[in-house]
Order: C-alpha cells, then structure tokens, then sequence
C-alpha cells in the first residue's frame, strides 16, 4: 500500500476509486438519500475523474476523501447548487460586480474577482450573497471542468468595515472542500495594514498547502503573476474591461481565420458575398494595424464537407503535425487531444491536429471558435463528419503571431436530422435552430512549448526539459547537454577576455610609469 502523499500506481488509484465508490453508497447514501442531490450521487458513481479529485485532495486516504464528500454534497443540497440560476440570484448582485470572471493570468488559470470595497457585512443577504459565490463556480466547473482558478481579492480602497470573516471563512472553504483542487493561487492586492490581523485568523483555517497558495502582492508585485494585459489601470494594466449586467462577462470565443481567409456574417443573405467579403476582410487585416481583439460579431465559417477534400489535400495539410495522444469521450464526438493543444517558435510547432470521431448514428455538425481568432487559422472549422468517421482539424497560427497560454478554443457539436444538408446555408440555418441543452461543448486551452534557450535561462547547472515523446527523449537530452556545454564555455571566454582586458590595462599603467619615471630621471 503507498504511503500517504505518495503518488499512486495505476492498479492502486483504481482499486481506491473504486472503494470510495462502494463505501459512499454503503456508509452514507444508504438509509439517508434524502441528504443529497441524487443527481451529484449519479455523477459520483459513474464519473472516475470527480472520485479521483477528493483523493488526491485527501492525499489518498479513503476515510479524509469520504468525509469531504459528504460534506461538500450536503453543501450543495443544501444551496441547491445544480438548480442555481440567474434568476435565483437578486439582480442587484449582479449588477454590483463585487464578484466576476474574466481574464487569465500568466500560467492560463482563469482569474476569480472580488471587490472587496463592495462588500458590506449584512446579515440579512449573506446567504445570497454564498449562492451568488457558488454560482459563479459551478458555472465555471461546468463550462471549463478540472481546469483551476486563480482568486484574485482587490482590496484597493478597502477598510476594515469591508472584512466580513464568515464570508471570507465560506469562499475558502469552497475552494478547500466543495471544489477540490480548483484553486491555483490566492492573490491578495494591497491588503491594508489594518487587516493584518484579521487575515491572522484567516490563516488558521487553512492547511499548509492552501497557505501556500496565498500571494500578498502590491501594486510593483502584481504582475509577477498577472500580465498587464489582464490588469486594470488601477494596477498598473492595460485592460479597459468595464464590467456591466446584462450579459454575464464571459470567453469571447469567435470563430478563427479559415484556410481561405476570414469568416462572415452568418446572415443568409450575406451568403452570395462570401467570396468578396473574404478577399476584402483578408486585406484589410494584412494593411491596417488593428487590436489584437475584433469586436463582437457573429461569424460563419467556411464549411467543407469531408467528402470534398480530396485524399491527397487530406495527407498534404496533416503533413509534420503532431499526433494527439489524449482523448476526450464526448456524447457526440470523441475529441482528440482531450485538454491542450501544444505551440511553438519553431517552424514544426505551428500547427496542431484536432481529430474529431463521430461516435453516434446520425451526422454532427460542429464548429470551431478561439478567444483569439486573429491568431489561427483553422481548416476545416465548420462542416459535419458523417457516422462513424472522423475528420481531421488542423489549427496552425497565422503570420508571425505566437501562442499564449490565455488562449483557449471550443468545439461546439450538434446532432443532425438524416435528412438535413451539409451546405453553407444549411449548416448556417442549422446552427440558428438548433437548441443550446443540444450542443456538446468542449474546451482545449493553449499550451506554449518551452524554447531551448528559454529553458537554459531557468537553469544554471542542468538544463530543464520539457515533456518530450520517446523517440525525441534521448536527442532532445544530447542537445540539451550540447547547449549547456557551449553556455558555459561562452562564460568561461568572456571572463577570458575580462582577464585579458584588465591585463592589458595593467601592463599600460605599468608602461606609463616607466616612461614617467625614466623622462624624470632623464631630465634630472
């Protein structure tokens, strides 16, 4: 048996799953269904990933993961968390914006946001305010799943009448019991020297790890963790994002470039202009300079059936592109890779392949969308894979732009009626009809691949490698070593010519006094 913290095998994770499973429904659900939701018991007993979580939280003891089950699942019943809506919420709250996501910080994590100066200490609407806290999370769990946050409290303009410990007590016990490992970091901002006792007792309510997620930056610390493009002016930023209610803040996912150039208006009447608002779109993003980010518009992809790319089309474009390796088992499709896709600088690292695989009896429409659609080109992003087959995806980026981890891209999937078509107009019209609860959703984030010369900058003796398939392992260690051995003969030739310089140096000064005391003597 492993000791506790240590990493399990894979028998023995298994083995343990599967006992949290049986003991839960032996131990707790029987004789007290009544204390749960039963549709978080459904979910327990077929979702391995949710079971694994409260493990590895609980450092894999089975009785610590139990208790904490138990614990978060009366929580949720008890707030009703999987039937929390908008409208279950006051208004008012959401149009306060003392809590939103938005923005990502440096490592890809999500950013959680807390006014703190908004918030007052109010008896009589603290339980709103622990729901409307709870349902920024469940939406975020539900939308991006096993993907962490980082907390981020700006206390700027803050006072001691803002800090309510119950409150604070709740928001960390729901990153510390209700969702497990959903917590990246805590930044605290400009925490007032007034409240340095209070976060004393704050302090004593978490354990070692979640002590060690707190980060108390100031204005000059900040953007060690947060670039200044997901920082608002106040903290030195750049984003002039303006929260307001209506809508909800949320990814701006857009469609990307498709091979032929940008998308259109999904209007179908501004179908018979595909071709030249293509071309003028196309020319006008290679003249101007324009924002990063397009304004909101809808857009259509150019869809392409499978059956109109042609076998050698299909091998040339997947050509050099990474295999995924991972897989995600979707409803409709099975999505590969199933969490990230990888870029690089190099030429090789481009371009990424998204394989969908049909996995019902009728066709599926999907479509591909990214918070960054200036950046990628996607080919093809918006048709239907018939059943059973599978089609291949492939995302390369566009121009001299380079990946960032706060990209993120979805893939959207409906099913189809046999007799529905596939065409531009069809898909367009589809796509408008088509019910939300029908639409399957998956999430990749961006993953930057580390350049060698990045990777010796981190490391003064041995070189960090990054996770590399096999058959590269052994030539991707030989030309780490190549490189660290160069770095440090280049080191050891400037202090070389350091030397040389100051010898040189020397023996001029040297040369000057003899001269000076020879003409002296000379001249005596």
């Amino acid at each position: 048996m492993a000791e506790v913290g240590q990493p399990e095998s894979e028998q023995d994770l298994e083995a343990k799953i599967e006992e949290t499973r049986q003991r839960f429904k032996s131990e707790f659900v029987q004789d007290s269904s009544d204390k749960y939701d039963s549709r978080d018991v459904e979910r327990l007993l077929k979702d391995d990933t949710l079971v694994e979580s409260y493990l590895t939280w609980r450092l894999n003891v089975v009785n610590d993961a139990l208790q904490m089950i138990h614990d978060s699942f009366q929580w949720r019943k008890e707030f009703g968390v999987n039937d929390l809506t908008e409208s279950s919420i006051p208004k008012w709250m959401f149009e306060t914006g003392a809590v939103y996501l938005h923005g990502y910080d440096k490592e890809g994590n999500k950013l959680f946001w807390f006014k703190v100066k908004m918030h007052v200490k109010d008896p009589k609407t603290v339980l709103d305010k622990k729901k409307y806290v709870a349902f920024w999370l469940e939406r975020y769990a539900k939308r991006e799943p096993g993907m962490p946050l980082t907390v981020v409290f700006d206390m700027s303009d803050s006072g001691i009448s803002n800090i309510d410990m119950d409150f604070v007590k709740y928001v960390i016990n729901c990153f510390k019991v209700y969702y497990p490992k959903f917590l990246s970091k805590m930044i605290l901002y400009e925490m007032p020297w007034i409240m340095n006792a209070a976060w004393k007792i704050v302090k004593t309510w978490l354990g070692p790890e979640a002590i060690s997620k707190l980060k108390f930056v100031s204005k000059n610390e900040v953007q060690t963790y947060i670039g200044p493009e997901n920082l608002p002016p106040h903290m030195g930023g750049t984003d002039e994002f303006k929260y307001s209610y209506p809508p909800l803040p949320d990814d701006d996912f857009q469609t990307p470039m498709c091979e032929n150039g940008p998308i259109v208006s999904e209007d179908e009447s501004e179908i018979k202009d595909t071709e030249s608002e293509c071309k003028e779109s196309l020319e006008s993003s290679f003249n101007s300079e324009q924002a990063i980010r397009p304004k909101k518009v809808n857009f259509l992809e150019e869809s392409l059936k499978p059956e109109d790319l042609d076998k050698g089309d299909t091998v040339s474009r997947a050509k050099g592109v990474r295999k995924p390796t991972t897989t995600f088992k979707g409803t409709l499709l099975h999505v590969s890779p199933a969490e990230e896709l990888s870029f690089g600088s190099k030429e090789t690292e481009r371009k990424c392949l998204i394989v969908l695989n049909n996995v019902t009896k009728n066709q599926v429409a999907f479509k591909v969308r990214t918070t960054a659609p200036e950046k990628y080109r996607v080919k093809p992003s918006n048709t239907s894979c018939e059943p059973g087959a599978s089609v291949d995806i492939v995302v390369s980026l566009h121009g001299g732009f380079q990946a960032s981890p706060q990209d993120r891209f979805l893939v959207m999937a409906a099913e189809m009626e046999q007799t529905a078509g596939a065409g531009t107009p069809e898909l367009a019209q589809f796509w408008k009809e088509v019910p939300k609860a029908k639409i399957m959703e998956h999430r990749l984030r961006c993953h930057v691949l580390e350049s060698p010369k990045s990777i010796l900058c981190n490391s003064n003796e041995m070189p960090l490698i990054t996770p590399m398939t096999n058959d590269h392992q052994d030539l991707h260690t030989t030309l780490m070593r190549v490189m660290t051995s160069s770095a440090r003969m280049e080191q050891k030739l400037e202090m070389c010519l350091w030397v040389q310089k100051v010898l040189v140096g020397l023996v001029a000064v040297l040369l000057a006094f003899s001269f000076s005391t020879a003409y002296m003597l000379w001249t005596s």
